[in-house]
């Protein structure tokens, strides 16, 4: 029994100490660079395969080619992934969702490269490199990571890269050379790459998708690290490692022994996807979302026509056997859920292709149960997309890269405890509808569910929820802020989309007549992301061209759809999405079309004539025209009669933020109604905490104060929650969605209201802001900063709120624009609107505020 534990232990230190080498890989790349490094796993199959190329095809001796290996295509490969794609990205500003998407680019081009260089099948004569006991290799380790934390601690160069993960802005200004740093960074991950995939080629499947996916799994001690602690990831590793070896002793019997023989052989997987859904997440919130589409693009009649020509092909031209077409129809309803979830959603799912194996799964299961195969197909489509509720409920509040890991994990979790599991798949045949066994008619059949499936999804995108899904997919916070309930839209997007890949998938195992775990690999998935990222997501024609494109890897070249696919994700920052080369949308009659470039835009002091308010004539002093009140203010349908409101109160509120850092300190304020209430005060004040307090963004802790509404507690209220209370809100920085009209802005805040909303509240906003012109048809994208702080204005009123919290409202306005914002805010007072500003203009507050207060030090002095 001992000599078994220490056998084991032994073999689990082997697989500890390769994912240890590609903890401190990521951590160190991470550390220089900000990127979460997803092509990793891709290097060290390169590298592993480079290796063998030298040793066992040209007969170098193993010391030379691992020198050259490791010590010079590793790096250079880095440096080459630095300078030609992960610098330029930094050098344009790219947010990580940009970035990440470029390092799926790298996994999928270096796949497709292997595949086309190596071929797909997988090699056994890898050679080994430390021997098969685990010590050199832990001792490998472990002086790797003493390495790296003396020369982070102790060098000149430590002190560089310390300060650049701190505010690489700041140690740039401070004479460090952050490129150096970053190059760095990219040589020696690139490194710990080319020595994790050597040292597991001999134990593993050497093979273009098998090698790249093992290493992603290991991606857990890195997260479990928090991308930053070096002994963390070394330990997690060691841990995880030998736990799983000694999981192998174990044989119970019944129906766990499957699942826990699958556990052992996969407990890294489990700590992804504990670390992924459980951990606090990595990244931030608002930056790394998926930008949204640059310009406007509608599909000529004509290009739709040619694509359905060449759908329609196959029927008239084709052979009887048309074993490669019955795929691209429904591949193509499989990236249509791309569309929904990342397209309009903005969300980066990298776990779409495991919700298509369960559909192809739970269709062939009810099959064999009995069911006739179009009812079970129509059975398995909402038994995955309940299966989408369940695991996208605890991704749903991750954002960016936290998200992009979340799915990553259910998807790597789902492929190896479900779909390539005997238990579950053995024996497993997907017989055809009756009426469609042969091959036109299935495929005819495809192609009407791929048209109903086309229309379900233009509808949604021209609807209330498909502004909605826009709205979050442009500014997350500015959708909270127009009443969107984020989680539940969310969460909404994650079941359609599960829907949608679980049809295609089973449409796809009916089209192959038979299971194939392979088919709905995570590899895949990934391939399917880059290809509707790079040729445009929020596109109805992407699905269709990238299953198209996709399918040609089924050919005799395979390999070359990866490659190409890989080549155009990486070069997204300097090539935009292809069908943005489409023609632009029409805007609507009488609205100018855009021709002027970016860098060409007006100056915020000069808004196009017909965006700008009418001008007003009322002399100074006078009361404003009540009728220009009436037509912006009115009373929220929830709000109580006026003179029984106590308006918005804060009650002894205190805010400490994690490290000690006391951002409110006991502050008590009453917001009256039909008052204006100014906040004014030096940067650092408290003025935007506070404010951030009152619209729910921030919520203090239990005992730390509270917030009432008309008596009514809301201190835990969400922010959605709380702008379907009455409370509307605008931001410091713009919060519009560029992707929208001007028209349709406004209307996300009347239609996201409680109690149903009023059109004619969006021509009442409008028309009050001086935006129910021809500008009411252009996107906020193409406008200039004066004419968009209106419409976020408008879609605040045209919720009917009873308070209005605005945050610096005339921060890039003109001397004319600030004066006409006055006299609308002091007309919406006097309608009886309670009004908080933060404002550092000192001439636009003393005009309308009834009450200013001096917020300094976290307290309200004033």
């Amino acid at each position: 029994m001992a000599t078994l534990t220490y056998e084991l232990t032994l073999a689990g230190l082997a697989v500890g100490g390769a994912a240890a080498l590609t903890g401190i890989g990521l951590v160190v790349t991470y550390r220089a660079t900000g990127v979460l490094n997803l092509a990793h796993g891709a290097v060290a199959m390169v590298c592993a395969y480079v290796l063998r190329q030298l040793v066992v095809d040209w007969g170098w001796p193993l010391p030379l080619g691992a020198l050259v290996t490791l010590l010079v295509v590793a790096p250079a490969l880095g440096l080459a992934l630095d300078l030609g794609v992960f610098r330029p990205l930094a050098l344009r500003g790219s947010n990580p969702a940009r970035t990440l998407v470029a390092t799926i680019g790298v996994f999928v081009l270096l796949v497709g490269g292997a595949v086309l260089l190596w071929g797909p099948g997988a090699r056994d004569d890898a050679p080994v490199l430390l021997g098969d006991e685990p010590w050199a290799q832990l001792a490998a380790v472990v002086a790797l990571a003493c390495l790296v934390g003396a020369v982070t601690r102790w060098t000149r160069f430590g002190r560089e890269l310390r300060a650049v993960v701190d505010n690489r802005p700041l140690a740039v200004l401070a004479g460090i050379d952050a490129d150096r740093v970053a190059a760095a960074g990219w040589a020696f991950g690139s490194f710990t790459a080319g020595l994790t995939g050597v040292l597991l080629a001999p134990y593993v499947r050497l093979d273009p998708y098998g090698l790249p996916l093992l290493v992603v799994e290991v991606i857990a001690v890195a997260v479990i690290a928090r991308m930053r602690s070096l002994p963390v990831a070394v330990g997690a590793a060691l841990a995880i490692g030998v736990a799983q070896a000694q999981l192998t002793r174990l044989h119970p019997e019944g129906w766990a022994e499957p699942l826990l023989r699958a556990v052992g052989a996969n407990l890294f997987v489990v700590a992804l996807l504990v670390a992924a859904l459980v951990l606090p997440g990595v990244g931030g919130k608002g930056r790394d979302a998926l930008p949204p589409p640059t310009r406007a693009t509608r599909v000529p009649v004509a290009l739709w026509l040619v694509v359905g020509v060449l759908l329609l092909l196959p029927l008239g031209l084709a052979g009887p056997d048309l074993s490669t077409a019955v795929q691209v129809p429904a591949l193509a309803v499989v990236l249509l859920s791309l569309v929904v979830v990342a397209g309009r959603g903005g969300q980066i799912a990298l776990g779409q292709a495991a919700y298509a194996g369960l559909g192809a799964l739970f269709t062939g299961l009810l099959a064999a149960a009995g069911v006739p195969a179009l009812l079970a197909l129509g059975l398995a489509v909402p038994l995955v997309a309940v299966t989408g509720l369940v695991t996208g409920w605890p991704a749903i509040r991750r954002h960016g890269l936290a998200l992009a890991l979340a799915t990553l994990a259910v998807g790597v979790a789902v492929s190896r405890f479900v779909l390539t599991q005997p238990y579950a798949t053995a024996g497993l045949e997907l017989d055809r509808p009756a009426g469609f066994s042969d091959d036109r008619a299935f495929y005819a059949l495809e192609l009407v569910v791929l048209a109903g499936c086309l229309a379900l999804v233009a509808a949604l995108r021209r609807g209330r929820a498909g502004r909605a899904l826009a709205a979050l997919r442009d500014h997350e916070a500015g959708a909270e802020a127009a009443g969107v309930p984020v989680p539940r839209l969310k969460l909404l997007a994650f079941v359609l989309g599960a829907a949608l890949a679980a049809l295609g998938g089973g449409l796809l195992g009916l089209g192959l007549r038979a299971f194939d775990a392979e088919a709905y690999d995570p590899v895949r998935g990934l391939l399917w992301f880059a290809a509707v990222l790079v040729l445009g997501a929020d596109s109805l024609l992407t699905p269709l061209a990238a299953a198209l494109l996709t399918t040609l890897d089924a050919g005799p070249q395979a390999g070359t759809a990866a490659a190409l696919i890989g080549l155009l994700a990486i070069l997204t920052p300097r090539i935009p999405p292809l069908t943005t080369l489409l023609p632009t949308a029409r805007e609507a009659p009488g609205a100018r079309p855009r021709t002027t470039p970016p860098e060409a835009r007006p100056a915020p002091d000069t808004a196009p004539a017909e965006a700008r308010p009418a001008p007003d004539t009322t002399p100074p002093g006078a009361r404003p025209d009540p009728h220009a009140r009436a037509a912006g203010a009115q009373r929220h349908p929830h709000a109580p009669p006026p003179a029984a409101r106590q308006g918005l109160r804060v009650h002894d509120l205190s805010l400490t933020y994690p490290g000690g850092v006391t951002a409110l300190s006991h502050v008590t304020l009453v917001l009256s109604p039909a008052r204006v209430t100014a906040l004014v005060g030096p940067n650092g004040a408290g003025k935007s905490t506070l404010f951030d307090c009152l619209a729910g963004t921030l919520r203090p802790r239990r005992g730390e104060g509270r917030i009432t509404l008309d008596g009514t507690d809301i201190t835990s209220r969400s922010p959605h929650a709380r702008t379907r209370l009455g409370i509307a809100r605008t931001f410091q920085r713009l919060a519009v969605f560029p992707s929208l009209t001007v028209e349709e802005n406004v209307r996300l805040g009347e239609e996201q209201r409680g109690g149903g909303g009023d059109p004619a509240d969006v021509e009442r906003s409008l028309r009050l802001l001086g935006l129910d012109g021809p500008v009411r048809h252009r996107r906020a994208a193409d406008l200039p900063t004066g004419t968009l702080r209106r419409v976020e204005l408008a879609r605040a009123l045209a919720g009917r709120p009873h308070t209005l919290l605005l945050d610096e409202p005339a921060a890039g306005l003109d001397a004319a624009e600030t004066a006409a914002l006055g006299r609308i805010l002091a007309a919406l007072a006097a309608d009886g609107l309670t009004v908080l500003v933060v404002e550092h203009d000192p001439d636009l507050v003393a005009g309308i505020a009834h009450t200013v207060h001096t917020m300094e030090g976290g307290r309200i002095l004033s």
